[in-house]
């Protein structure tokens, strides 16, 4: 399993066996304020580096969640679908939201050190 590497537009990801699960950041998560609605995309939907993927319904706004490669929709979090704030509680956790595949994703994204003085 490699280490979590994340976007300057607050995605995070993790590859594992080729298997690339994808969330939002605690600090993400923080700003949004209590999510209420998620839209998942359909699975073995393909999106581009920078295509919106999933939309994030808070009590305060609406937000997206990026593509942060190009890559394949391999499955969702069925959980967010009665349970959003999963979100909210463990964003690193149980609180994922897509799992995808692609082939251009090493080169991409910052560590958490890094994510660290990004958001400060």
């Amino acid at each position: 399993m490699s280490e979590v590497k994340y976007l300057e537009s607050h995605e995070w990801f993790i590859e594992d066996n080729g298997v690339i699960t994808v969330g939002i950041s605690d600090y993400a998560q923080g700003e949004l304020g209590d999510i209420v609605f998620v839209t998942m995309p359909e699975k073995n939907s393909v999106f581009q580096k920078g295509a919106q993927v999933v939309e994030l319904e808070a009590t305060k706004t609406i937000a997206e969640v990026y593509a942060p490669f190009d890559c394949k929709i391999l499955e969702v979090n069925e959980l967010l679908d009665n349970e959003p704030e999963l979100i909210n509680s463990d964003p690193l956790g149980t609180g994922w939201i897509f799992k995808a595949s692609s082939d251009n994703y090493s080169n991409v994204g910052m560590s958490a050190s890094e994510y660290s003085e990004f958001i400060a």
